[in-house]
């Protein structure tokens, strides 16, 4: 494992297996991160049962096993990072309990995402579950649990962090100094259109292209996508500037850009032909990603030993914090 000075701490939803604007947003920024940090990451299967109730939660743990091959496949080394999931470490459960006893109900209220979730599960904020609104409690004790300092996030995301923060000041400020102020690292995440060429590619809104799926299968995701919407004919000359495909172009075709440039604004290439220059550049690219994939796939129980591994490596560090935090609180130890 890393043993640089500083801990980053991240976490991902078991949604199952990730696409191709994960990966570019999030998980390959992962994989570089190992270089300079001591890294906890950490399949957050708590998390997602705010918003996933009943016989859905029945998915939870195939969906862990699929996201963590590709963290796995994509790079994330657990030689060198801990990989495990959260609910595998009860302790961070007892420390939400507790840090939920420091946190004014009022700065859970005013966090913009939470206002957001309600909407997008068309609730009212009297309806939402008791979960829902302490969401960035547990997200708080994910991170201080294991004295991390270092969060990557992208600007969107600040606000939450600094709620974590403030609490993290309320809990020093009460009890003495016992945890670090989580610091954000700025990070540059991409926004990676879905096929639809409107929205954020997202697994929900089914414009998104798995990172798992065939070469067959990428291709006829591809030929889906949305391009100049004012391009009507073959012989239409094209606008790059408007169309998604070509922006996916430059991350998976950056050495043809100029072709494709040319060859668009001139009617020499249709959107056909475009579309499965794409899909073949995503599929190169990917080759290998898919190809560790079989191979840590085909290990019986490998997926789960890293996890028992991981989250045995992580207890050792949640239980040291707890015994030191029902210590300043007040809270007797357990004989368990």
């Amino acid at each position: 494992m890393n043993t640089a000075e500083h801990s980053v701490f991240s976490g991902m939803r078991p949604s199952g297996r990730l696409h191709l604007g994960n990966y570019i947003g999030a998980l390959q920024n992962w994989v570089s991160l190992q270089k300079e940090y001591r890294c906890i990451y950490c399949a957050v299967d708590v998390h997602a049962l705010t918003d996933m109730q009943g016989e859905a939660t029945r998915a939870i743990q195939s969906n862990v096993r699929e996201m963590v091959l590709d963290w796995l496949a994509a790079g994330v080394d657990p030689e060198r990072s801990l990989v495990f999931v959260q609910s595998q470490v009860p302790e961070v459960m007892i420390l939400h309990t507790l840090l939920s006893m420091v946190t004014p109900l009022g700065w859970l209220m005013r966090v913009p995402t939470f206002k957001d979730k309600v909407r997008q599960l068309q609730e009212t904020e009297e309806s939402v579950s008791y979960g829902l609104v302490g969401y960035p409690v547990l997200m708080t004790a994910d991170i201080i649990l294991y004295k991390a300092d270092t969060v990557p996030v992208g600007e969107d995301q600040l606000p939450h962090l600094e709620l974590a923060r403030e609490i993290v000041r309320r809990f020093n400020h009460l009890y003495g100094p016992t945890f670090p102020e989580p610091q954000p690292k700025l990070t540059e995440y991409p926004l990676i259109l879905g096929l639809d060429g409107k929205q954020k590619m997202s697994k929900s809104l089914d414009n998104h292209i798995e990172l798992a799926a065939t070469p067959e299968e990428t291709i006829a995701r591809v030929k889906t996508a949305f391009t100049d919407p004012q391009r009507l004919r073959r012989t239409d000359p094209g606008r790059p500037e408007v169309c998604n495909v070509y922006s996916l172009h430059k991350l998976f075709n950056p050495d043809k850009l100029d072709e494709v440039y040319q060859m668009c604004v001139s009617a020499q290439l249709g959107c056909v032909d475009d579309k499965q220059l794409l899909a073949t550049g995503i599929n190169k690219t990917l080759e290998p990603f898919r190809e560790r994939r079989r191979e840590f796939a085909e290990k019986p129980g490998y997926v789960e030993e890293i996890l028992q591994e991981g989250a045995r490596h992580a207890r050792v560090i949640a239980k040291e914090t707890l015994s030191e935090v029902r210590d300043k609180m007040g809270i007797s130890e357990t004989s368990l």
